[in-house]
């Protein structure tokens, strides 16, 4: 189903980017996605906005929070009791990096650290339920875990989330996906051993392409890096970026029987 209304607990329903430079971001995923940024009209947002794509919310975009000096994309989770999962977190070793806090009246907030390192949140949707339009070009359709300890990961996102993983090999490589129900709803990778050291383990989105050489002709026009070259796999072709300012994700062109 690629237009959503509603999200199921444990399934990724929202991406955003804490950027370092929001116009700058707003004019390269313009120009990639033919993204529209709508910026909430209230200081109490702290500079918040909506991408849109097609009339629909594909994804947020906001300032860098506390001193941060790194863009990045968050990856956020439904769930339908936040304070719970808040404790679940702490009963599996993670960190409350934000405690559930309410976003005026579109829902509730959490931001976690796993023990792997990685930094995600969840979501308890009220008003905003999450992503309009997924799985189609121009809106995410994965999110990925590169982690630098798959077993820690592995045991604190199932009992945080109520995942279940399937792990296999691709290409030499142990792949796992995250399993909500039937579904397989988020992948995991070992960190390549050729990652700077200081890299932590983070969570890399996805965004569907109807053409992935011309959006990697587009993506370069605009300033991007190639973090990683085209790649064949299974779902469809695809290779990651970093942005001009300096948040890594990925496109892919689905096969049309994903």
């Amino acid at each position: 189903m690629s237009r959503r209304s509603a999200y199921d607990p444990g399934v990724p329903c929202w991406v955003d980017l804490a950027s370092t430079d929001v116009p700058g971001s707003v004019r390269f995923y313009g120009d990639l996605f033919g993204w529209r940024a709508d910026m909430v009209d209230d200081p109490a947002a702290g500079g918040y906005g909506m991408f849109v794509h097609e009339g629909s919310k594909v994804a947020g975009i906001g300032p860098v929070r506390d001193g941060g000096s790194a863009s990045l994309w968050n990856t956020y989770v439904a769930t339908d009791d936040a304070a719970a999962l808040a404790g679940r977190v702490r009963d599996a070793g993670g960190t409350v990096v934000a405690e559930p806090m309410a976003v005026f009246d579109e829902g509730t907030m959490v931001a976690l650290r796993a023990p792997d390192g990685s930094y995600a949140g969840a979501w308890q949707a009220a008003a905003h339920a999450g992503a309009e339009l997924v799985n189609e070009p121009g809106a995410f359709c994965w999110n990925e875990l590169c982690t630098r300890d798959a077993p820690a990961a592995e045991r604190f996102y199932s009992a945080v989330f109520g995942w279940t993983s399937r792990t296999s090999d691709l290409g030499g490589m142990a792949y796992t996906e995250w399993v909500a129900g039937e579904a397989a709803v988020a992948g995991m990778i070992p960190m390549p051993d050729e990652a700077p050291a200081e890299l932590p383990s983070f969570w890399l989105t996805y965004f569907a392409v109807a053409d992935l050489d011309a959006a990697l002709h587009a993506a370069a026009d605009a300033g991007a890096d190639v973090l990683t070259g085209v790649t064949e796999a299974p779902p469809g072709r695809f290779a990651q970026l970093i942005d001009p300012q300096g948040a890594a994700f990925g496109v892919i062109q689905l096969n049309e029987t994903s």
